[in-house]
């Protein structure tokens, strides 16, 4: 280790993803000396806006949507500062809809019931189902947000789950448990008869990093439609990068440290503890704990020395399971998008997919190689909401499709030839994307004439631009249910804390799971006593 001359710090935190910014952000508040070091030449992570196609056009390239973060602790306890520091939220009470091929279309809302009458139109029956599937979880909210949004092993989280045991009894508990298990196709199938009803929300969990054929996916629709309920679909106003700017104020003005292109090649170990961290410029920073936004496969098999990493950990990180791809298409408009179904042109979310069989075919296809034939297509439409993300009068989407392969086998389709099976070449990638358009504007008559420009970004591009993106992954890992709550990452380590005494791990590999709700950050920082 360094001598005693190096810079000293209370805390180093490794990454600037939204659990990093969080992290550091609430430490720093706190009064601790808290260093963040980021690889890449800008903050951020997974949050970045960039003028892909042309200037004037700022896309935000990979995540854009908040409603996670809205409803989680990360935001209750530093949402106005933010706000204070240039956070400007812009939102719709039209968060998302679906179309289908044959143009039939629903919407979903921010009124619970206009929801139901939606629902109870498109079948007799299933706005009653619909609503009884909300009233459950809310019934049942201290349960599922405890474990949701708490660190798991924790007093709190056990006293949560006792106490609910105590009230309605070990039978209701297990019960519950048990159809929380239920795959979202299952339950689509069974309680909803409109294949309408069923394709709105099937999508939904493609974003929660699941199938709608994984156990515990019938839950994560439930809870998605909840929050889209009550907050909507909010993005940044100017871009999601101003998240990343108004963090930056708040932690540069508490007295917080940051570096960019600031590689760490390996944190420090003294005496089984951590000591700091080593720079690929032969830098080292010192600190009595260090917090790691990375993958197990980073953290374990890059930053730690072999012998300082328990071999039930070492193991772990080794089988840690990586999950399917994501293509990112961003298009810029000489005009709004004119839809053939009007009512789709101030939605903030449109899916496109045949329904839940056709999303479950996806999934499967993806994982195994293929580039799926009909993939489910996400359509953000940013300048409904913000149009101050182009020049006057133009338009942005945000294209992304869910359902890709990490590593490309075969066309399912049979139309694409793969020139190198198992690599994503810039042919495959755009002829992929041609695809998509030829789909999109069969639904958006204009969308070929009003087309100034587009950039497309292949699993192998995510990759590249972002370590924690193996393979193009931007769930920080496969997130089956042997791979999330108390098993996310590791079987072995409890909550956030690892083998090496004062290193903490947080990210989209960690619990609760990815997304943009800085969760784990905030646990984190908790734990070391910023909140």
């Amino acid at each position: 280790m360094a001598p005693s001359s190096d810079p000293v710090f209370d805390v180093i935190v490794v990454g600037s993803g939204i659990n990093s910014l969080v992290c550091t952000a609430l430490l720093a508040r706190s009064g601790r000396r808290v260093l963040m070091l980021e690889r890449e030449a800008q903050l951020g992570g997974c949050i970045r806006t960039d003028e892909l196609t042309l200037p004037g056009f700022h896309h935000d390239t990979l995540s854009t949507a908040h409603p996670l973060f809205m409803v989680g602790p990360a935001y209750a306890a530093l949402g106005k500062a933010l706000h204070e520091a240039g956070l400007e939220y812009c939102n719709t009470s039209q968060p998302t809809a679906v179309l289908l091929p044959d143009g039939r279309h629903l919407t979903l809302s921010t009124s619970h019931e206009q929801n139901r009458a939606a629902f109870e139109q498109a079948h007799a029956g299933d706005g009653q189902a619909y609503a009884a599937a909300l009233a459950n979880v809310q019934a049942n909210a201290p349960l599922v947000f405890g474990l949701l949004g708490n660190a798991l092993w924790r007093l709190k989280t056990l006293r949560t789950v006792a106490g609910v045991a105590w009230k309605q009894g070990p039978r209701h508990l297990v019960g519950f448990m048990g159809r929380s298990l239920t795959p979202a196709s299952s339950w689509l199938r069974q309680d909803f008869k409109s294949d309408l009803t069923a394709a709105l929300l099937a999508p939904w969990v493609l974003h929660c990093g699941l199938s709608p054929d994984a156990p515990l996916s019938s839950l994560m629709a439930q809870v998605v439609a909840m929050t889209l309920e009550g907050v909507g679909l909010p993005i940044v106003k100017g871009g999601n990068a101003n998240t990343v700017r108004a963090f930056e104020r708040l932690i540069r003005d508490a007295g917080g440290a940051i570096e960019t292109q600031a590689d760490v090649v390996k944190v420090c170990v003294e005496q089984d503890r951590a000591a700091g961290v080593a720079l690929a410029d032969g830098r080292v920073y010192r600190a009595a704990n260090v917090v790691c936004n990375v993958t197990p496969t980073q953290l374990y098999g890059r930053l730690l020395d072999e012998a300082e990493v328990p071999d039930a950990v070492r193991a772990e990180a080794r089988a840690w399971r990586y999950g399917k791809g994501n293509m990112q298409i961003h298009l810029a408009l000489d005009e709004a998008p004119q839809w053939n179904v009007e009512a789709l042109r101030d939605v903030g979310y449109v899916h496109i997919t045949s329904g839940v069989d056709a999303v479950s075919r996806a999934v499967n296809e993806a994982e195994r190689g293929l580039l799926p034939a009909a993939p489910t297509i996400c359509v953000a439409q940013p300048t409904v909401l913000d149009p101050t993300r182009a020049p006057l009068g133009k338009h942005i989407l945000w294209v992304q499709l869910p359902e890709c392969p990490r590593h490309p086998v075969d066309d399912a389709l049979g139309a694409l030839t793969i020139p190198e099976p198992g690599n994503w070449t810039v042919a495959l990638r755009e002829a992929y994307a041609d695809r998509i358009i030829d789909t999109l504007a069969q639904h958006i008559p204009n969308l070929r004439r009003s087309l100034l420009g587009r950039a497309v970004l292949s699993p192998a591009d995510l990759a590249a631009m972002n370590i924690n993106l193996v393979g193009g992954d931007p769930y920080g890992g496969d997130c089956g249910l042997d791979q999330s709550f108390f098993w996310r990452p590791s079987r072995v380590n409890r909550n956030h804390s690892t083998s090496v005494q004062g290193l903490w791990h947080i990210g989209a590999s960690t619990h609760p799971g990815p997304g943009l709700g800085g969760t784990s950050g905030f646990h984190v920082a908790s734990a070391l006593g910023a909140t």
